[in-house]
């Protein structure tokens, strides 16, 4: 009986781990923050963004990204199934 179990649930196990990890690097993009980030500066420093703007975005983006970081690090661990 146990072994039909682990059958059968195993792949769903798996599967739903890759869900799980997808979910998480879609919702937390380190790399793309980081490359609106560039993109911000880029606009600042060729004059298409005030200061202003330009700072405020920042802040944003720097926000978004230390909430990416401790999210990723808290929920990177695997996906636990209960039976």
């Amino acid at each position: 009986m146990f072994v039909l179990d682990d059958l059968l649930l195993r792949p769903i196990i798996s599967v739903a781990n890759v869900i799980h990890s997808m979910a998480i690097e879609e919702l937390y993009d380190i790399q793309g923050i980081q490359d609106e980030l560039k993109e911000n500066r880029l606009l600042f420093e060729i004059g298409d963004r005030s200061t202003e703007e330009y700072e405020q975005r920042r802040d944003e983006l720097r926000t978004q990204l230390d909430v990416a970081r401790e999210a990723r690090e808290t929920l990177s661990s695997k996906v636990e199934v209960k039976r």
